[in-house]
């Protein structure tokens, strides 16, 4: 199997992304894009799923989170994109139940090549530290679509609104970890149609 590692570079008048992934990782990862509440989701991203993750993200903080995040969902979809390459012998599909203390929050994905988005998730404040609560949703939507995959978060339980984002950043991690993962009874990919 080659090595099944990516890179993305996205320049706009908003943001200046440059972002490396290895699927087949040990869970290393260096960012920093000027919101540490969004480092620290992506750092559990990373440990969780076992991907080596180094991106360098440049955007206009000072306008608000949007941009950067957005457009780093962006990217990182594609990225999850290109180092998958055909999909060949991937078990497509990957779920779980992520408890984090009081928070429960259960993710399914398809590497179908359609892309969807069914989000399930509550938050009670609008901001954690500098990070825009509505942006969770808005950085799934952009991975889902720009990854093609289809992408259900739905929450349980919880309250705490940091353990909902944590929760929510690592059961995604661990769901596509589980996706991604080659099972030598594949032949091919996992599809009637032949093509994913």
């Amino acid at each position: 199997m080659s090595d099944r590692i990516a890179k993305i570079q996205r320049e706009t008048s908003e943001t200046s992304i440059a972002l490396t992934l290895n699927i087949d990782g040990s869970g290393s990862c260096s960012v920093d894009s000027g919101i540490p509440f969004f480092d620290h989701m992506l750092n559990g991203f990373a440990r969780h799923g076992l991907f080596d993750l180094n991106a360098k993200i440049r955007g206009d903080v000072e306008v608000d989170s949007h941009h950067t995040i957005e457009d780093t969902g962006i990217v990182l979809g594609e990225t999850i994109k290109k180092a998958l390459s055909d999909k060949a012998g991937i078990r497509r599909y990957g779920h779980v139940i992520l408890p984090m203390d009081e928070a429960l929050v259960l993710c399914a994905i398809d590497l179908s090549g359609r892309p969807y988005l069914q989000y399930d998730l509550t938050f009670t404040t609008d901001r954690i530290g500098d990070f825009d609560t509505e942006m969770v949703r808005e950085f799934f939507y952009a991975i889902s679509y720009s990854a093609g995959m289809n992408l259900h978060l739905r929450q349980l339980s919880g309250t705490n609104n940091h353990h909902i984002a944590e929760c929510a950043f690592k059961a995604f991690a661990k769901a596509l970890d589980m996706a991604t993962t080659v099972d030598d009874r594949i032949n091919g990919v996992l599809s009637t149609k032949g093509s994913l």
